[in-house]
Protein backbone atom coordinates (compact mmCIF):
# COMPACT_ATOMS: atom_id res chain seq x y z
CA UNK A 1 0.00 0.00 0.00
CA UNK A 2 1.28 3.38 -0.27
CA UNK A 3 -0.34 5.36 1.80
CA UNK A 4 1.59 8.78 2.91
CA UNK A 5 3.39 8.63 0.05
CA UNK A 6 1.75 11.86 -2.08
CA UNK A 7 5.25 13.14 -3.65
CA UNK A 8 7.89 12.02 -5.91
CA UNK A 9 11.39 11.99 -4.05
CA UNK A 10 13.41 12.85 -7.09
CA UNK A 11 16.14 10.66 -6.15
CA UNK A 12 17.30 13.34 -3.40
CA UNK A 13 16.65 14.56 0.30
CA UNK A 14 14.52 16.21 1.61
CA UNK A 15 16.28 19.35 2.13
CA UNK A 16 17.52 19.63 -1.20
CA UNK A 17 14.25 18.24 -2.91
CA UNK A 18 12.74 21.69 -1.04
CA UNK A 19 15.81 24.08 -1.88
CA UNK A 20 15.63 22.60 -5.51
CA UNK A 21 11.76 23.22 -5.70
CA UNK A 22 12.22 26.91 -4.33
CA UNK A 23 15.11 27.31 -6.98
CA UNK A 24 12.68 26.54 -9.69
CA UNK A 25 9.54 28.77 -8.24
CA UNK A 26 12.32 31.22 -8.32
CA UNK A 27 12.96 31.25 -11.70
CA UNK A 28 9.78 30.49 -12.72
CA UNK A 29 8.15 33.76 -11.28
CA UNK A 30 10.92 36.43 -12.22
CA UNK A 31 11.28 34.80 -15.68
CA UNK A 32 10.43 37.75 -17.99
CA UNK A 33 8.80 35.34 -20.71
CA UNK A 34 6.84 33.26 -17.77
CA UNK A 35 8.24 29.70 -18.68
CA UNK A 36 10.92 27.56 -18.07
CA UNK A 37 11.98 24.34 -19.46
CA UNK A 38 12.77 21.42 -16.88
CA UNK A 39 12.06 17.89 -16.68
CA UNK A 40 8.43 16.50 -16.32
CA UNK A 41 8.85 14.74 -12.91
CA UNK A 42 10.56 17.87 -11.63
CA UNK A 43 7.74 20.54 -13.27
CA UNK A 44 5.13 18.35 -12.04
CA UNK A 45 6.04 18.74 -8.38
CA UNK A 46 6.81 22.27 -9.18
CA UNK A 47 3.27 22.75 -10.61
CA UNK A 48 1.10 22.40 -6.53
CA UNK A 49 4.20 24.28 -4.93
CA UNK A 50 3.90 27.69 -7.44
CA UNK A 51 0.29 27.07 -7.27
CA UNK A 52 -0.11 27.48 -3.42
CA UNK A 53 2.04 30.44 -3.45
CA UNK A 54 0.28 32.59 -6.17
CA UNK A 55 -2.81 31.79 -4.71
CA UNK A 56 -1.19 33.40 -1.41
CA UNK A 57 -0.86 36.49 -3.46
CA UNK A 58 -4.19 36.26 -5.18
CA UNK A 59 -5.76 36.21 -1.72
CA UNK A 60 -3.28 38.94 -0.60
CA UNK A 61 -4.75 41.24 -3.60
CA UNK A 62 -8.28 40.60 -3.15
CA UNK A 63 -8.36 41.72 0.65
CA UNK A 64 -10.53 44.94 1.56
CA UNK A 65 -10.83 47.01 4.69
CA UNK A 66 -9.10 47.75 7.74
CA UNK A 67 -7.46 44.49 8.01
CA UNK A 68 -5.95 44.49 4.66
CA UNK A 69 -2.16 45.73 5.56
CA UNK A 70 -1.67 43.73 8.45
CA UNK A 71 -3.37 40.35 6.24
CA UNK A 72 -1.44 41.56 3.39
CA UNK A 73 2.13 41.55 5.40
CA UNK A 74 0.97 38.19 6.90
CA UNK A 75 0.05 36.69 3.56
CA UNK A 76 3.50 38.27 2.25
CA UNK A 77 5.58 36.30 4.77
CA UNK A 78 3.67 33.24 4.34
CA UNK A 79 4.75 33.13 0.74
CA UNK A 80 7.93 34.17 1.44
CA UNK A 81 8.40 30.92 2.60
CA UNK A 82 8.54 29.52 -0.66
CA UNK A 83 11.32 30.99 -2.07
CA UNK A 84 14.67 31.26 -0.69
CA UNK A 85 15.19 34.32 1.52
CA UNK A 86 17.70 37.85 1.22
CA UNK A 87 20.94 38.18 2.43
CA UNK A 88 20.65 37.83 6.32
CA UNK A 89 24.35 39.51 6.73
CA UNK A 90 22.86 42.56 4.32
CA UNK A 91 22.77 45.35 7.27
CA UNK A 92 26.07 44.28 8.72
CA UNK A 93 27.90 44.08 5.08
CA UNK A 94 26.77 48.00 4.58
CA UNK A 95 29.13 50.14 5.82
CA UNK A 96 29.71 53.77 4.91
CA UNK A 97 31.15 53.98 1.61
CA UNK A 98 30.38 49.95 0.81
CA UNK A 99 27.84 49.22 -1.74
CA UNK A 100 25.09 47.54 -0.36
CA UNK A 101 24.47 43.65 -1.15
CA UNK A 102 22.00 42.93 -3.61
CA UNK A 103 18.97 41.23 -2.83
CA UNK A 104 18.38 37.45 -3.61
CA UNK A 105 15.94 36.69 -6.40
CA UNK A 106 13.58 35.22 -3.67
CA UNK A 107 12.99 38.59 -2.42
CA UNK A 108 12.21 39.82 -6.16
CA UNK A 109 10.36 36.62 -6.69
CA UNK A 110 7.96 37.69 -3.42
CA UNK A 111 7.93 41.17 -4.90
CA UNK A 112 6.27 40.06 -8.19
CA UNK A 113 4.41 37.34 -6.93
CA UNK A 114 2.37 40.30 -5.07
CA UNK A 115 2.64 43.12 -7.17
CA UNK A 116 1.86 41.89 -10.56
CA UNK A 117 0.91 38.13 -10.35
CA UNK A 118 -1.78 38.73 -7.93
CA UNK A 119 -3.43 40.92 -9.43
CA UNK A 120 -3.33 39.16 -12.88
CA UNK A 121 -5.10 35.87 -11.57
CA UNK A 122 -7.44 37.71 -9.42
CA UNK A 123 -10.51 36.44 -10.63
CA UNK A 124 -8.81 32.82 -11.61
CA UNK A 125 -10.11 30.45 -9.16
CA UNK A 126 -6.57 27.61 -9.58
CA UNK A 127 -4.99 26.63 -12.58
CA UNK A 128 -2.09 28.76 -12.85
CA UNK A 129 0.18 27.03 -14.70
CA UNK A 130 0.20 25.09 -17.57
CA UNK A 131 2.64 21.89 -18.55
CA UNK A 132 3.43 21.45 -22.35
CA UNK A 133 5.84 18.15 -23.05
CA UNK A 134 9.00 19.00 -25.05
CA UNK A 135 10.29 15.38 -25.97
CA UNK A 136 13.14 13.53 -24.85
CA UNK A 137 16.67 15.16 -24.12
CA UNK A 138 19.26 13.54 -26.50
CA UNK A 139 22.51 13.10 -23.61
CA UNK A 140 20.48 11.17 -21.27
CA UNK A 141 16.98 10.44 -22.70
CA UNK A 142 15.19 12.85 -19.65
CA UNK A 143 11.72 13.82 -20.72
CA UNK A 144 11.65 17.63 -20.53
CA UNK A 145 8.75 19.82 -20.28
CA UNK A 146 8.05 23.54 -20.20
CA UNK A 147 6.15 24.86 -17.41
CA UNK A 148 4.58 28.22 -17.46
CA UNK A 149 1.95 30.90 -16.11
CA UNK A 150 -1.59 30.92 -18.05
CA UNK A 151 -2.56 34.73 -19.11
CA UNK A 152 0.64 35.94 -20.18
CA UNK A 153 1.55 38.56 -22.84
CA UNK A 154 2.16 36.19 -25.16
CA UNK A 155 -1.06 34.44 -24.96
CA UNK A 156 -3.06 37.80 -24.84
CA UNK A 157 -1.17 38.62 -28.31
CA UNK A 158 -2.05 36.05 -30.21
CA UNK A 159 -5.85 36.46 -29.19
CA UNK A 160 -5.78 39.90 -30.01
CA UNK A 161 -4.51 39.17 -33.52
CA UNK A 162 -6.67 36.33 -33.84
CA UNK A 163 -9.50 38.45 -33.08
CA UNK A 164 -8.40 40.95 -35.72
CA UNK A 165 -7.97 38.54 -38.32
CA UNK A 166 -11.42 37.37 -37.70
CA UNK A 167 -13.08 40.92 -38.02
CA UNK A 168 -11.03 41.25 -41.07
CA UNK A 169 -12.70 38.03 -42.41
CA UNK A 170 -16.08 39.02 -41.37
CA UNK A 171 -15.63 42.62 -42.72
CA UNK A 172 -14.43 40.64 -46.43
CA UNK A 173 -17.22 38.09 -45.89
CA UNK A 174 -19.90 40.79 -45.35
CA UNK A 175 -18.34 42.53 -48.32
CA UNK A 176 -18.17 39.54 -50.69
CA UNK A 177 -21.90 38.45 -49.50
CA UNK A 178 -22.98 42.44 -50.63
CA UNK A 179 -21.46 41.81 -53.37
CA UNK A 180 -23.17 38.47 -54.54
CA UNK A 181 -26.34 40.30 -53.35
CA UNK A 182 -25.49 43.13 -55.61
CA UNK A 183 -24.83 40.74 -58.64
CA UNK A 184 -27.85 38.67 -57.58
CA UNK A 185 -30.35 41.36 -58.08
CA UNK A 186 -28.86 43.00 -61.23
CA UNK A 187 -29.67 39.51 -62.59
CA UNK A 188 -33.32 39.29 -60.69
CA UNK A 189 -33.77 42.85 -62.64
CA UNK A 190 -32.62 41.91 -65.84
CA UNK A 191 -34.85 38.90 -66.53
CA UNK A 192 -38.04 40.60 -64.88
CA UNK A 193 -37.57 43.06 -67.63
CA UNK A 194 -37.70 40.25 -70.66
Amino acid sequence: MRHLKAHRKLGRTTEHRISMLRNLATSLINSREDRIVTTLPKAKELRPFVEKAITLSRRAASLEGSTAEVGGLHLRRQAAAFFHAGNYRRALATRRGQTPLARTAGVAAVRRLFDELGERFKDRPGGYTRIIKMGRRSGDGAELAMIELVDNAREKEAQTSARKRAKGSTKKKAGEKKATEGTADKREEGQSEE
